[in-house]
């Protein structure tokens, strides 16, 4: 049976979860309060890059299924079920603002007058729920389901992620709410993949544990892959050779450069402040996020270690966004890497599918010269530098890419080429935990 649906925030994680959940048939209200957003959507502009987004959020929008609103009471007297995927951005101290969440959820307890279901989509720390719960039993609506049910979408994939999740989490003890929950979500878990109810503070606790063994699988491997460079091994071997093992499987051993983007950081960071929080010393954690920003580091250090003084090189860096298939560049490495060859006073050329106009927002075009694809930014270039493993550079035309270059360097942070190749067309390439080839 078809649901009326809210959604408050049209970030990814928001504009996904509604423009899905209209694709099964429920009627959705999207809420945002950037007036010229919401006029953009209602024209069905989709204000982010997703691959297959933009095509359900148009059909969904002319069914009449998929509507969007500045006014958050016209949202809570439309909807029955009242989804917050609001941000919750990183303090210093890498705890989760909650700020945006609770002030929200204090305005909803003063809008309702019957029962509703109020669902944490964004993710938050362990205990949120509770205090969303304070929040509506100060206003005496005890009769809201506070309800936790984080997202596992990638970025990326997300719309694919949504609509063939390999598990759906809900936090709550409410018997009415895990029996409207799961007629919600049946049509997403036909194949028979689980709707795993739990306590809200599992719940809560469930995603960053579930982001945070990512992000130690990563800095394993980038770990293993620094010393393959100091022994002689090779990292790729490695991952062939351990990810066959079904007990760690294929996915997340990949080298190269460090994790970035929305999540990876601000949940690591989040569970460690937690974690802090309750006096527990979390070493783990600790050493995931120091290896991750060592690896940052890695390129620029290799880039001075070849050519001893960057001043005045030029440096093509292709790719910008945190990973491919996304214009997100939040925590991209690409940042990082970019800064330290600008602290050496190398000049920068820069391209990416889809992240410049972001990028710009961070070092504008009188800092990096942009360009309009991805060879016009190896004219004259002294290097270039992989930062995002784009299908578009897996196969590029490597003879046009040596007539345009000053030096045949390439400083590869994804590993996207084989070393033979590079070897036989006479580059010097160097990878993350590969052998150097000259």
């Amino acid at each position: 049976m078809s649901k009326k649906i809210a959604v408050v925030g049209t970030g990814y994680v928001g504009l996904v979860t509604g423009t899905c959940l209209a694709e099964s048939g429920n009627e959705v209200l999207c809420v945002d309060i950037d007036k010229n957003k919401v006029e953009k959507m209602k024209q069905g502009i989709v204000p982010i890059y997703e691959p297959h987004l933009d095509n359900l959020f148009q059909r969904n929008i002319k069914a009449g299924r998929l509507n969007f609103t500045t006014e958050l009471k016209e949202a809570v007297d439309f909807a029955e079920i009242i989804f917050l995927a609001l941000p919750t951005p990183p303090g210093e101290d890498g705890s989760a603002d909650l700020s945006y969440v609770l002030n929200v959820s204090k305005q909803i307890a003063d809008l309702v007058n019957d029962y509703k279901i109020v669902i944490t989509k964004s993710t938050v720390p362990v205990g949120t729920a509770d205090k969303i719960k304070q929040i509506f039993a100060e206003k005496n609506k005890q009769y809201v389901d506070i309800v936790s049910n984080p997202e596992f979408l990638r970025e990326g994939f997300a719309v694919d992620d949504f609509m063939k999740p390999d598990r759906i989490v809900i936090g709550t003890q409410s018997e009415k709410a895990q029996k409207i929950l799961t007629e919600l979500y049946k049509p997403f878990v036909r194949q028979g993949n689980p709707i795993i109810f739990m306590d809200e503070r599992s719940s809560e606790l469930t995603k960053y544990a579930a982001n945070a063994f990512l992000a130690l699988k990563i800095s394993f491997m980038n770990e293993i892959a620094n010393l393959c460079e100091k022994v002689g091994a090779d990292v790729d071997m490695i991952r062939l050779g351990i990810g066959s093992d079904e007990r760690i499987g294929k996915r997340f051993l990949f080298a190269g450069i460090g994790y970035g983007g929305s999540c990876f950081p601000k949940d690591v960071m989040a569970l460690h402040y937690t974690a802090s929080e309750y006096n527990y010393e979390f070493k783990i954690l600790n050493a995931v996020m120091q290896v991750n920003q060592l690896q940052k580091a890695l390129l620029p250090k290799k880039l001075k270690n070849y050519f001893k003084d960057l001043k005045g090189k030029k440096i093509a860096v292709w790719g910008l966004a945190f990973k491919p298939d996304t214009d997100d560049v939040r925590e991209a490495p690409a940042i990082d890497i970019i800064r330290a060859l600008l602290n050496e006073n190398a000049h920068i050329s820069a391209y990416d599918p889809e992240a410049m106009n972001n990028f710009k927002k961070i070092f504008d075009e009188k800092t990096i010269e942009y360009t309009n694809n991805p060879y016009d930014a190896l004219k004259d270039a002294d290097a270039l530098v992989i930062c995002t493993e784009w299908q578009v550079f897996r196969n590029p035309d490597f003879q046009k890419m040596q007539q345009l270059m000053k030096g045949k360097n390439i400083f590869d942070g994804r590993n996207i080429y084989d070393l033979q190749q590079m070897q036989e067309l006479g580059f010097h390439y160097e990878s993350i935990g590969r052998k150097t080839v000259n």
